[in-house]
């Protein structure tokens, strides 16, 4: 186990911060009505294409109607307009789901991994697990669900850290709700996970959304900053700075970005940005995304 160290504080005012931001996809219409992307993810195929895959309805947002992910693809990660492609994983009723949240892709020995959130016939949501050999044909594991976790286990993110792959999500102190948390779990095969630790305890209570939502954690250089969606604000995410990756403080703030369902993106040239989207925003958007250092 991971000896927790102190976090480190941050001015905000020189810290993680985003520029500009562009949209590069607007959802488009069915049947008449405009649609919206919010939670989302990015990944870039051997090919050089780039997939998006994002929760999605029709305005205004509709969580428990969330029943299926957009997915869109480019050859360039800030073209002005993305190709819009088939929907994927559709909620499956038979494998207990009511509805499909905030999906994120990871590509191992060939396989991409999905991670998703399922709803199912309780409050306590699930997370679960399709994989698929070309972004485009996807497949449910038969672990499904992988683990339950406080009034609903959202949002997960994957990286690797030392020999572990280490799944990061959002969840409440008890089954029942309580303090809003970041729980990190660990595994060797990205299937069976384990040694659940808190990681982020945040002091606002509740059960449904809260102030952890959309967790992502980025390593650069020796320090590991966890990117928290606020919620409320909407449009803010807050970003904590430590060196130990099972441990941020609210006290080691490093900055905020203007952001919703924030996900972070390394694009070619090893070029930071900082995507937001979500309900009423028209589109998901990119934006430069500067550390402390100044790059």
């Amino acid at each position: 186990m991971t000896t927790p160290v102190t976090a480190e504080s941050a001015s905000p005012a020189n810290g993680v911060s985003a520029g500009p931001y562009q949209r590069i996809y607007l959802p488009p219409e069915r049947d008449g009505q405009p649609w919206y992307v919010n939670d989302h993810c990015f990944i870039q195929a051997d090919d050089g294409v780039w997939h998006l895959f994002g929760i999605t309805q029709s305005e205004p947002g509709k969580p428990q109607q969330e029943k299926f992910f957009a997915h869109a693809t480019s050859r360039n990660l800030l073209a002005a307009q993305w190709n819009p492609e088939p929907d994927v994983i559709h909620a499956d009723p038979d494998a207990g789901e009511t509805l499909v949240w905030a999906p994120y892709i990871i590509k191992h020995d060939g396989i991409y991994y999905m991670f998703y959130c399922a709803g199912g016939s309780t409050e306590v949501y699930s997370l679960h697990l399709a994989t698929s050999r070309d972004l485009y044909k996807w497949e449910r594991h038969p672990a499904n669900p992988l683990l339950k976790d406080g009034y609903h286990a959202r949002d997960p993110m994957v990286i690797r850290v030392d020999k572990k792959w280490v799944m990061y999500y959002t969840a409440t102190s008890t089954p029942s709700g309580g303090n809003h948390v970041v729980v990190a779990v660990t595994s060797d095969d990205l299937i069976h996970w384990d040694n659940r630790r808190v990681v982020f305890t945040h002091p606002i209570t509740g059960t449904y959304g809260g102030p952890t939502e959309s967790p992502f954690v980025v390593k650069r250089n020796d320090r590991y900053y966890l990117f928290i969606c606020e919620n409320p604000p909407y449009n803010s995410t807050a970003v904590y700075v430590s060196k130990d990756p099972f441990f941020w403080s609210p006290d080691s703030l490093a900055g905020r970005v203007p952001s919703h369902a924030a996900e972070v993106v390394e694009g070619p040239g090893h070029h930071w940005m900082v995507s937001r989207a979500g309900w009423g925003q028209g589109g998901v958007y990119l934006a430069d995304l500067y550390w402390p250092d100044g790059k």
